[in-house]
Parts: C-alpha cells; sequence; structure tokens
C-alpha cells in the first residue's frame, strides 16, 4: 500500500520544517564562523529538555523501532531489557561518569583516554569508534531504515536508504551538534505521537469493539509467552536473552559501554550548560525510555496475533522479523500513515546526523588534528564535515552486505559491539576508579576483549553472548589491575575522582526514585 497524497503532503511538511528549524538553530552572528566547540559541542550550552530529548531521538533508531518490533514478533516482551535496563544505566552515568568528563572540559572519549593513557590508547580507540560507527552503526540505520520503507513504498531499498542518508546529511552537516540536538525536540515529539499511534491502531484492530484496551488484554491473555522478562533455557531466544543472565549478566556491560562512553550518545551531555543541567537531562530520558517499549515492543507482539487471523503474512514475518513494523504501517489509515512514516524517518535521520556528527568529531579532534595541528578552527569544521559525508557513503556501499545477511539487525550489532564492549568499560571504570591502572594495563584489557569474545565464540558456540560477555568483562577487569601492578609505568596521568564533585541535586533524586520505583514495578509485572 503506497503513501497517499496526503500522506506526502504530512511527510513534506515535517522534512521541509525539521530542514528550516535546523538552519535558524545554526545561524550565526553577522561577521562570525563556527569554531570547533560551535560544531562538536553545540557551544556547550545545551539545557536538560534539549539533552534528555536529543539523547532518545538518537537512541531511538531503525534498530528499536524496527528491530525491537521484529525482536518484540519474534520473542516478546524480553526485548525490553534493552530499554528497561537502560534507564537505571542513565542515572549511573548522570551521577558518577558524567561528573569526570565534565569536569575535564573534554570534547571526546578518546579525548579523556589520552589524559589518562596517552596517545597510544587514544588513538586505538578513536580507529575502533571510526570503524563501528560506520561499518556497524550506520550501516545497520540505513538498512533497517530502508527496509521499512521499502515494505510501505515499493521503492529498492538502495533509493531508500540513500533518501534517508541524504536528508540526514542535508541538515546536519552544516549546523553541527546544535543542529542536531535542538531539531530532534522535534524529531522525540513526532516519534512518540507516530509510535503512540500505530500501536494503538494495531492493539484496535485486534480489541474490535473493545479498542485498543480489549487489544492489549487479548493478546496479555492469549499470548502469554510473549509476556515474560526472564525467558526459560528452552526458549528459542535464550541464546540471545539468557533467562536471569540479563539482570545478572553481560548487558549491563553493554548498557554501560554504549550510554557511558560512547560518543554518539554522551556528546549531548558533553555539550551541556553545566553539570546539573546534563544531569537532569539524563535522569529525563531515563524517564522516557520506560515508555520506550510501549511504541515499539507492544506493536511487535500485536503482529504475531495478526498474523494469525491472517491480516499479515505470518511466515514471511517469521523469515524476517525485521518487516514487522513496516508491515504494521500498512494498518494506518492515510494521514496518519504519513505520521507514522515522518516518525519512522524522524527515528532514522536522528540517528543518521548523530553518528555522522560523532564521527566527525572523533576523526577531526583525535585522529587529524593530531596529524595537522596548526590550521584554524574553520579548517578542522570543515574537514569534520568532509569526514561524515564519507563516512555516509561507505556505509550506503556496506549496509546490504553487511547487515543484510542477517536474521535480525538489532541482535546483529549487539553482537558486533559485544566483541570490545567488556574492555571498553574494564578501561574506563578502572581508569576512573583505580589509581593503579596504567597503560600497558588498557592494552591488556582491550586486547583481551577482543581475543577472549573470539576464542569463547568460536570454542563455546553453545554459550550466549550475554553470558560470554560478562566472563570476558571480567577477564578484562582482572587482567587490567593485575598487569598494571606487575608491569609498572608512569607513562599515564592519574585523573581519579576526587576532583570530581558526585553531589546531585533534589530534583535529580527525586526523578531517579521515581525511575528505580517503576523499573521495579515493570520487572515484578512481567517477570
Amino acid at each position: 500500500m503506497a503513501l497517499e497524497p496526503i500522506d506526502l503532503i504530512v511527510v513534506g511538511l515535517y522534512a521541509l520544517s525539521l530542514f528550516f528549524v535546523a538552519i535558524w538553530v545554526s545561524r550565526e552572528p553577522d561577521n562570525t564562523t563556527k569554531n570547533t566547540e560551535d560544531y562538536f559541542l553545540a557551544g556547550r550550552a545545551l539545557p536538560w529538555w534539549a539533552i534528555g530529548s536529543s539523547l532518545i531521538a538518537s537512541n531511538i533508531s531503525a534498530e528499536q523501532i524496527i528491530g525491537q518490533s521484529g525482536q518484540g514478533f519474534a520473542v516478546g516482551i524480553a526485548i525490553a531489557a534493552y530499554e528497561w535496563q537502560a534507564a537505571l544505566v542513565l542515572l549511573v552515568v548522570a551521577k558518577w561518569f558524567l561528573p569526570i568528563f565534565l569536569k575535564r572540559q573534554i570534547y571526546t572519549m578518546p579525548q579523556f583516554l589520552d589524559q589518562r593513557f596517552g596517545g597510544g590508547v587514544k588513538s586505538l580507540m578513536s580507529v575502533y569508534w571510526i570503524v563501528l560507527y560506520t561499518a556497524v552503526n550506520l550501516t545497520t540505520v540505513l538498512w533497517l531504515g530502508g527496509l521499512a520503507m521499502n515494505s510501505l513504498m515499493g521503492w529498492p531499498v538502495i533509493i531508500c536508504m540513500t533518501a534517508l542518508g541524504a536528508f540526514a546529511a542535508a541538515y546536519s552537516l552544516y549546523g553541527g551538534l546544535k543542529a542536531v540536538a535542538l531539531t530532534d525536540i522535534i524529531q522525540v515529539v513526532i516519534l512518540i505521537i507516530g509510535g503512540i499511534a500505530i500501536t494503538w491502531i494495531v492493539l484496535s484492530q485486534l480489541g474490535q469493539d473493545t479498542g485498543a484496551v480489549g487489544g492489549f488484554t487479548k493478546i496479555y491473555e492469549e499470548l502469554p509467552g510473549h509476556f515474560k522478562m526472564i525467558l526459560n533455557k528452552d526458549h528459542p531466544a535464550y541464546g540471545d536473552l539468557p533467562g536471569i543472565w540479563t539482570i545478572l549478566g553481560g548487558l549491563w556491560v553493554l548498557h554501560f559501554s554504549y550510554w557511558g562512553f560512547n560518543q554518539y550518545i554522551i556528546q549531548r551531555a558533553l555539550g551541556a550548560e553545566n553539570l546539573g543541567e546534563a544531569q537532569k537531562g539524563l535522569a529525563f530520558a531515563a524517564f522516557l525510555k520506560l515508555f520506550i517499549p510501549l511504541i515499539v515492543v507492544i506493536p511487535g507482539i500485536a503482529a504475531v496475533m495478526l498474523a494469525s487471523q491472517g491480516a499479515l503474512d505470518g511466515s514471511a514475518l517469521a523469515e524476517k522479523s525485521d518487516r514487522t513494523y513496516g508491515e504494521l504501517m500498512r494498518f494506518a489509515p492515510a494521514g496518519l500513515r504519513g505520521l507514522v512514516f515522518a516518525a519512522l524517518i524522524a527515528a532514522v535521520v536522528s540517528s543518521l546526523a548523530s553518528m555522522m556528527n560523532s564521527i566527525s568529531t572523533i576523526f577531526t579532534l583525535d585522529v587529524y588534528k593530531s596529524i595537522v595541528f596548526d590550521r584554524s578552527e574553520q579548517h578542522y569544521v570543515f574537514i569534520g564535515r568532509i569526514a561524515a559525508f564519507l563516512a555516509m557513503i561507505i556505509a550506503l556501499v556496506l549496509a546490504e552486505p553487511f547487515i543484510g545477511g542477517f536474521e535480525s539487525g538489532f541482535q546483529a550489532v549487539q553482537e558486533y559491539s559485544g566483541f570490545i564492549a567488556p574492555g571498553v568499560v574494564a578501561v574506563f571504570l578502572l581508569g576512573f576508579f583505580s589509581k593503579r591502572m596504567n597503560t600497558t594495563g588498557a592494552f591488556v584489557a582491550l586486547f583481551t576483549s577482543i581475543a577472549a569474545n573470539i576464542v569463547l565464540k568460536l570454542g563455546t558456540p553453545d554459550i550466549p553472548f550475554i553470558i560470554r560477555i560478562w566472563f570476558v568483562f571480567m577477564a578484562c577487569m582482572v587482567l587490567g589491575w593485575l598487569v598494571s601492578g606487575i608491569i609498572r609505568n608512569t607513562d599515564h596521568a592519574d585523573i581519579s575522582t576526587e576532583d570530581a564533585s558526585f553531589e546531585t541535586a533534589p530534583l535529580f533524586n527525586i526523578l531517579s526514585v521515581i525511575v528505580l520505583l517503576l523499573l521495579v514495578g515493570l520487572y515484578i509485572v512481567f517477570w
């Protein structure tokens, strides 16, 4: 079912509005030009509401809307662990990590590693993050977004991906982080409205006379297996979500790597007006994370029953669950379908823009500037734009051959990220809180992460990757700490926690308690 003229008008109005707002907020006073702080960190002037909104808009990409909706179809509510546990991690990052980062006035994560462990560790991680964001994150978002557009519009996937990439580049290359973060406020509103709309529509389709509430009651009662957070060992998806290990194991490692040390996420907090605004922004994002499964997972579960009734092609969705959300969009009436489609575009392009900005930041400030260090601020801004554009081109080329063969793009991202995440988290945690940790220990932890993951994956393929990641993380922590004591060197700086304040404002504390209580309640209900 193609988009009708009213749908195209809605999508067109959204696109034009976003583009003009991006240009307007990015404008500079007369006779001034953007410097690196303006372009890469929005002039360090972001308020809490912009930070929280941008975090959610950047995070809820095609990986979440397309990938988790597909996993909702295939697995059920258990996939919501990626959303709900993230809320707790955001609070920890806000209280314990941000004070250290903002105290040091850093632009990038590699810059912190340079201050703590020296240029070698910084260079290694700069290359890793550039490759990961380009070859995994950008490609996955492009591919999944292209699949959804293909399901609704019938265009070739490569054309859909090119259109999404061009739109993201059109408004983000000029304005930098300020354009991305402030337009994300529009993106997150459209995203939530569109997400709630599709959830309401598909549940109403099932509920008929009883409406959306009746539809939810129906799937909750008739699909009890899809409303279990903790899967049994005999569940087909146990390998991806291994029961109690989702709470006790490596899922926390992935969360801390993503929310605490991931440039394209934490960059919003680095651009805050001050520490208090950054912490409130992360608490706001944590609160919103608790509601994300309503708009990404529940529609996927509803698709199971719609498929059993013949309203959807169940065999096709079972073969490629990532097509679930695109197929559900067909139930939306004309006009509203355009809004839902705009929400999907909002999710995709906001993430693409965020990743492009982070790739350009790391490449320009941590790689290029360390080699070419005597140029003007405007030159580095120009290089950042070129780097972002080239990253998008590379991602377009790699998307289908690299991600297209996976059954679930969402799980593919977790698997790839899991090879280095244990080492990254170990290096940062020991770098924060252990004076003993040194450069040699950091290298050992990072290489152990990759080597141990490869050995365990090949030697014990039946161990779920979340459990494997937890074992590898513990090995990285122990070996990094031991080697630092055995091979002592002085080529590192002690930037531990004495000079950072971990006190938080009453509002942050109240929000944290509310989030924790809601999180506990959700796990009790869906255990």
